[in-house]
């Protein structure tokens, strides 16, 4: 590359993989420095290496990581820019020397060095460098010969408005959805063209006239993941799913239909939605628009987490860098009570369950006379949030109903001042939603229940997941474990290295232990100083959930 004068970012790309031998390059190099597989892509096998006392440990990291994943634990070192965008081109070739690019993706809305998010054209960037990037991005592709689909990707320095040659991945990006929409071309029927001999269907001319017309798109990922916990990935049955209403600039590539089960082998991302808009305001407008209508029960996704994305301040002013999530996480990650409101018609929707399941709705609301008063009936549920790994139960909130007539209702939220009178409310079996006319709002809300006392409300555009609390004495009755003491891993998994044994003394943030999960590995440190009493899962083992067991130590357990 350097050779047909495309940029490159310093560093080394040889075939020693000594690990001292490497952190001298490193060194030469000058920390932070970025350790890549060689055959890695969709961010795994990446680590990030800021100082010289950290880089054996990230080399390994990334290494095993690699392995599991490409089975090639080959390594290059590079110069880590600190404020980078990750912008790539969509290029195609044919074997009669034409080549053209369709235009550009900012790529930079990324977490675990993975895409999330990405746009076309890219934002904020001259035309001139846009340009560049195009005549960059087919010298690239003319330099080895090359045929077909490719995306030359390139790091772009925010400081130095500079930008670098990084890979060229020789095939169509998840996100090539995105060019299509802007070029109104199907890449798939071009990738045939091309491989059947043929000259490629329009000119570097044409592609530019379509581009201008069709204005911005934008692509999220949707992935089964929990983004309040590091991003890691959630397996399981997608009970309930409903997708965004789909048109010629709204797009769904979904993996999975409801019913289906999403295992932890694999990449958890389910699906794909692409939106389209005269510019990138309009554009964002009907991304979030459509993200309000997505619906997923069942696991965990991040389509809150996109809605705060698109939300913020820094990215609707096109303020992009690939250090996005973690500048802005204090907002991104902001937590958001759900409002008295849905307590209540999260206990509404268990009174009509359970009223529909006991096969008892007609006795249970057609109340009987006694005198001039109204024998009401009462119902009561422990309600908190449901955060996984969280054993506080101090946010529980006590929701009392008092069957007043048919359809109507008193609602008391306990801990609140919140009381609600003579709530009419009705339930739509077919559509699992509660109707209900308080005083000062109409509320419609999907409640989706499953066989563990988990609730998910779809209630104006938001999504909110409940669950019922277990008594104490139904706990003990049960013989239910007190895991206050227990290390607990965040996802169902594979348990890769074990780095301690019962009796060892551990401090705050020792690494215990290492689990991969759908390709991807994470670290479980000690949450405070203790003493291991007990390995519940040895090396090589599938673990649900708890990992070890500790015994308290002065400053607490583990």
């Amino acid at each position: 590359m350097i050779e047909a004068g495309v940029p490159c970012i310093s560093g080394y790309h040889g075939s020693n993989q000594d690990p001292g031998f490497l952190r001298s390059e490193a060194s030469k190099i000058g920390f932070p420095v970025l350790i890549k597989a060689v055959k890695g892509g969709g961010g795994k096998g990446m680590r990030i290496a800021m100082t010289a006392d950290v880089f054996e440990d990230q080399l390994e990291s990334a290494k095993s990581e690699a392995v599991n994943s490409f089975g090639d634990n080959v390594m290059l070192v590079e110069k880590y820019i600190t404020t980078p965008r990750h912008i790539e081109v969509q290029i195609f070739a044919d074997k009669h020397g034409g080549c053209v690019a369709l235009g550009e993706r900012d790529c930079s809305i990324q977490r675990r060095h993975q895409k999330i998010l990405e746009e076309s054209p890219a934002p904020s960037l001259d035309e001139s460098v846009r340009q560049d990037l195009w005549e960059k991005a087919r010298t690239a592709a003319l330099a080895v010969g090359y045929e077909g689909a490719g995306t030359v990707e390139f790091i772009f320095d925010k400081e130095s408005g500079e930008f670098f040659f990084m890979e060229m991945n020789t095939r169509l990006q998840v996100e090539h959805p995105v060019t299509e929409m802007v070029t109104g071309e199907d890449l798939v029927h071009w990738q045939l063209v091309v491989a059947e001999g043929g000259r490629l269907p329009l000119t570097q001319e044409d592609i530019e006239a379509k581009i201008a017309e069709r204005g911005w798109a934008i692509e999220v990922r949707i992935y089964a993941e929990n983004p309040e916990m590091g991003f890691t990935p959630d397996s399981g049955r997608l009970i309930h799913m409903q997708k965004p209403s789909i048109t010629d600039t709204v797009r769904v590539d979904a993996g999975f239909i409801m019913g289906d089960e999403v295992p932890s082998h694999y990449d958890p991302m389910i699906a794909k939605l692409i939106v389209r808009g005269q510019n990138r305001t309009i554009a964002i407008q009907k991304l979030h628009s459509a993200l309000k209508q997505y619906e997923v029960a069942g696991l965990m996704t991040n389509i809150e987490f996109l809605k705060a994305v698109c939300n913020h301040p820094s990215f609707v002013a096109a303020e992009v860098e690939t250090g996005f999530i973690s500048k802005h996480s204090d907002k991104l990650f902001a937590e958001r009570p759900p409002a008295p409101e849905v307590y209540a018609q999260a206990a509404l929707g268990l009174l009509f369950l359970e009223a529909a399941a006991s096969q008892e709705k007609a006795s249970l609301f057609e109340i009987p006379q006694s005198g001039f008063a109204i024998t009401a009936q009462r119902r009561s549920w422990g309600l908190l949030p449901n955060k996984k790994l969280d054993s506080n139960e101090t946010a529980k909130k006590s929701v009392t109903i008092d069957v007043l007539d048919t359809g109507l209702f008193n609602i008391t939220i306990g801990g609140t001042p919140f009381t609600y009178s003579s709530v009419a409310s009705s339930w739509d079996s077919k559509t699992r939603k509660v109707t209900s006319f308080f005083h000062h709002t109409r509320l419609e809300t999907r409640v989706i229940d499953d066989e563990e006392g988990n609730l998910t409300l779809f209630q104006q555009g938001q999504q909110f997941r409940l669950r019922c609390a277990t008594p104490k004495w139904v706990e003990k009755v049960l013989g239910i474990r007190d895991t206050a003491h227990s290390v607990l891993a965040p996802m169902p998994c594979k348990v890769l290295q074990v780095n301690a044994k019962a009796g060892d003394c551990v401090k705050k943030d020792q690494v215990l232990v290492v689990i991969e999960s759908m390709k991807m590995e994470t670290v479980i440190r000690s949450p405070q100083d203790g003493v291991v009493s007990r390995i519940v899962h040895q090396q090589g083992v599938a673990a649900f959930q708890q990992v070890t067991d500790a015994a308290d130590v002065n400053t607490g357990s583990l």
